[in-house]
């Protein structure tokens, strides 16, 4: 009896990872980048302006800002940081940084309101400056105060909108990578987030399933307009998918990664990736016990019956129970190794993607069980309360 539940849930486990390396849009490839933009392959350029949304932020806010102010852009580009009730220096040390450029404004930010995330209420802030001060600017830049963008992201940015007329153009930027925790678990951050939303169906018109990567979304301003504004998902906590989900509706979008922006912020400890990801793993499965009782299930099988059925079938000798496990496993690692080399990390890390996904999934339930029992994760100082509305279906 075991042994038949075993290798009926290593065939689940197979049959799982051939749909996915066949006919999941190709995510595991990683292999959406945005070309270089030819000279002159805009002009005339248009103007662009960033918000910047910043609470306490002085770790990383002096060189986001420098990066920002470096931008090689041939258009006008001014850059909106939005500081967020901040008690550290964050201002203090963006206005250092700027030497008295006049392209960086600072905007004061008020107190968040009831029925806003802070990011999306600091960003709503901004933009309401724009509409004020800089009415011109064909496109705003989101991003975060933890990104140090290379010197051509604006104009790579502009030049794909303005060739392929989108109305999104986001780059995942490349996360810090450093630490052993970083090592291990970040590379299959990216992984899971391509799974979930394959790049090639993103950028996809035909197709509604619609994501962004909020550290660089460059948006079309009056598209959201027509849109309905940021005041349309104002309380949402998933941001930069939100987005993307307003706006494909109004016209293409397209998201891929990036290799020289860098995200500055450091995850040193399992405890700040735990805290990051359990500030949207129940928000990403619209605080459905259902739904985390499948995923739950779906990772154990794709992820776990492989190495738990080579382990089984080479105890008990059960040779067709190793000989599944075994393949499933091959197919994942072999799927991992794209990720992996992006990230320049070896390719026989590729072996501990179920461990990876083993802690990703307690994370899920850590984030289940606060939401759940009215302990919301705490986020740049503030308590997240969970939406009165359900996220949009993905």
């Amino acid at each position: 009896m075991i042994e038949t539940l075993g290798l009926a849930a290593a065939s689940l486990a197979l049959a799982a990872w051939v749909y996915l390396i066949v006919f999941r849009g190709a995510f595991w490839r990683s292999d959406q980048f945005l070309p270089a933009a030819a000279a002159g392959s805009a002009h005339p350029w248009p103007d662009v302006t960033a918000v910047i949304p910043a609470r306490n932020e002085a770790d990383n806010i002096a060189e986001a800002v420098a990066a920002h102010l470096a931008q090689d852009y041939a258009g006008g580009y001014r850059i909106y940081l939005v500081n967020d009730q901040s008690s550290d220096a964050t201002q203090a040390l963006a206005v250092a940084a700027a030497a008295g450029d006049p392209a960086l404004q600072i905007i004061e930010g008020s107190p968040l309101p009831e029925n806003w995330t802070g990011k999306l209420w600091a960003v709503n802030q901004g933009l309401e400056a724009i509409e004020d001060q800089y009415r011109q600017a064909k496109y705003v830049l989101f991003t975060d105060a933890d990104i140090r963008h290379s010197a051509n992201t604006v104009t790579d940015l502009v030049a794909k909108a303005e060739a392929e007329n989108l109305v999104l153009v986001s780059q995942m930027v490349m996360l810090r990578c450093q630490s052993i925790w970083e090592q291990l678990l970040i590379p299959a951050f990216v992984f899971y987030f391509q799974m979930l939303y394959p790049f090639r169906w993103v950028n996809d018109p035909r197709r509604k399933i619609a994501a962004g990567a909020g550290g660089c979304m460059l948006v079309r301003r009056d598209i959201l307009d027509k849109a309905g504004g940021i005041e349309e998902i104002g309380n949402r906590i998933i941001d930069d998918c939100a987005v993307a989900q307003l706006l494909k509706p109004h016209g293409p979008v397209w998201l891929g990664l990036a290799r020289e922006s860098l995200s500055l912020r450091a995850y040193d400890r399992l405890s700040d990736i735990w805290s990051m990801v359990t500030r949207t793993a129940f928000v990403q499965l619209s605080h459905s016990v259902p739904a985390l009782i499948g995923t739950i299930a779906a990772m154990i099988i794709i992820y776990l019956a492989p190495p738990a059925s080579v382990l089984a079938g080479a105890v008990f000798g059960a040779p067709a129970l190793l000989g599944l496990g075994a393949a499933s496993w091959v197919l994942m690692a072999a799927s991992y190794l794209p990720a992996l080399a992006l990230y320049r990390q070896p390719a026989w890390a590729s072996v501990f993607m179920p461990v990876a996904a083993l802690l990703y999934t307690l994370m899920t339930i850590d984030s289940a069980r606060k939401y759940l029992t009215g302990k919301p994760p705490v986020w740049r100082n503030r308590q997240i309360a969970a939406p009165p509305a359900r996220e949009p279906d993905r």
